[in-house]
């Protein structure tokens, strides 16, 4: 990362460049290639997951679902503008640092595992109060969870009513229905079956049911039909295509 950080000046002097990251504000010649090239990643079409050329900031090492993430928050709430008591689960730092600093949020993170996090918990597991938060992001973490239908309730349980979750997961929509085998128990047995060690699922088209059958209003959104917000056609804050913004309101 320090490698990175010492082109900061030049990456962003420089304004002929064809991309942008909008979490650092750095312009880029190129995103760096990024993830993991297991077959089934492949076979499945998973977004979100597996490799991509363009994925990695080299300025501030964001990622294109961080940055979609971050667009989106911009350009599609309130959050920069209204009092927001925020729950981030497992941050990305460049977007955890940017939230933090920002005077109207009410920020907290928290994960199971991450030692630079605020708040040590089990998504399944929540020690807070129901309606606690007005806003939620979990990007990427309901993927790696055995009971996700008690991760979901425990989110929609802290959440406030009207209060609102950005729900992001890896997805094949090549398949008919998310697939889960409980036998996968080894790290090898996972990658082969999900793509990662430490995955235990791939979801699919039924992923807002799931959502759904524990109380959330779903609404799915495709970047690339509004593209002008999040970098035009041509891509310039090299996002993935396909990938598709879960947003949730209780």
């Amino acid at each position: 990362m320090q490698d990175l950080k010492n082109n900061s000046s030049d990456l962003q002097s420089n304004s002929g460049f064809q991309y942008h990251c909008p979490l650092c504000d750095a312009s880029l010649e190129t995103f760096l290639p990024f993830g993991l090239d297991f077959p089934v990643l492949q076979e499945k079409s998973i977004i979100g997951g597996g490799h991509r050329d363009h994925a990695l900031c080299p300025n501030c090492g964001s990622l294109d679902r961080e940055r979609l993430v971050y667009l989106y928050l911009k350009n599609k709430t309130n959050i920069f503008e209204q009092p927001t008591k925020l729950l981030h689960m497992a941050p990305e730092p460049k977007l955890e640092k940017i939230l933090r600093q920002h005077e109207n949020i009410d920020y907290l993170s928290a994960d199971l595992y991450l030692e630079r996090v605020m708040v040590k918990m089990d998504i399944t597991n929540m020690a807070w109060e129901e309606a606690t938060f007005d806003a939620i992001i979990c990007n990427h973490i309901l993927e790696h969870i055995i009971d996700d239908h008690l991760a979901m309730s425990e989110l929609y349980r802290v959440l406030k009513p009207n209060g609102w979750a950005i729900l992001q997961v890896p997805i094949s929509y090549a398949i008919a229905q998310t697939y889960e085998d409980a036998t996968m128990i080894t790290p090898e047995q996972r990658e082969q079956a999900f793509g990662q060690s430490d995955h235990v699922r791939i979801y699919s088209h039924d992923y807002c049911d799931r959502l759904k059958q524990v109380g959330f209003k779903v609404d799915v959104f495709e970047w690339i039909k509004d593209d002008q917000l999040f970098g035009g056609q041509e891509n310039k804050f090299g996002l993935i295509k396909e990938e598709r913004v879960f947003f949730v309101t209780k």
